[in-house]
């Protein structure tokens, strides 16, 4: 076989690669986050057993707040019926907050969102959620339970924060907590008057439920 032929059938094999579809689902994620989120998605991700990782893919970008939607629309749009297309975003200071969100939803995008911002989340590892309605409240009331609980500083950029989580307090308690919060909120009021709390649990949820029946 020629040099040229050998090229063609490498490439040949390697879009039969990635046409392959994991048995598990393949989900993207588009963060307007460069860390935090970035940084406790790609944990998860890694938690899942090496038996299962090419059965199910978690794949984090990143993109500007009001371009989160357009670019998952753009990554949606090729093999559509493979993927599963989410949104993660806080609700801070965003001022098309409700708008973003219905907007995703009408395109049959899900939206992890948290109001006012991810530490709410990682206070659900607690067994908690304090109402605040301002990030740097959240992220202060947080940061003194982490420092309580671990006798650490609370770090914003830690490569390993979801390993961290997840010895400072328990997943699926995190998950019933958010539920339970999110379920106190009457199906009519927008996500930017439920305070302290996160539809992020939902894709944690539902990744963990398929593994764990894997496993």
């Amino acid at each position: 076989m020629g040099k040229d032929e050998r090229k063609g059938a490498r490439r040949d094999r390697n879009l039969r690669s990635f046409k392959r579809v994991p048995e598990l689902g393949y989900y993207f994620v588009v963060t307007d986050a460069r860390e935090t989120e970035v940084n406790y998605l790609h944990g998860f991700r890694d938690s899942i057993t090496l038996e299962l990782r090419d059965r199910l893919v978690l794949r984090v970008l990143t993109a500007s707040t009001f371009s989160l939607l357009e670019k998952c629309l753009e990554m949606a749009a090729v093999e559509p019926q493979y993927r599963k297309p989410w949104i993660i975003f806080d609700r801070d200071q965003v001022k098309d907050f409700d708008q973003i969100i219905a907007n995703a939803e009408q395109k049959n995008v899900s939206v992890g969102w948290s109001n006012p911002c991810l530490e709410i989340w990682f206070h659900a590892y607690l067994a908690e959620m304090p109402i605040n309605a301002i990030s740097g409240k959240c992220i202060e009331a947080f940061a003194s339970a982490y420092r309580k609980t671990t006798g650490n500083r609370y770090n914003k950029t830690d490569a390993d924060i979801y390993r961290k989580l997840c010895k400072l307090g328990d997943e699926r308690t995190a998950i019933n907590t958010a539920k339970r919060r999110y379920q106190q909120y009457d199906s009519s009021v927008q996500p930017s008057k439920m305070l302290s709390a996160t539809t992020l649990y939902m894709l944690i949820d539902e990744i963990r439920r398929k593994t764990e029946a894997q496993e």
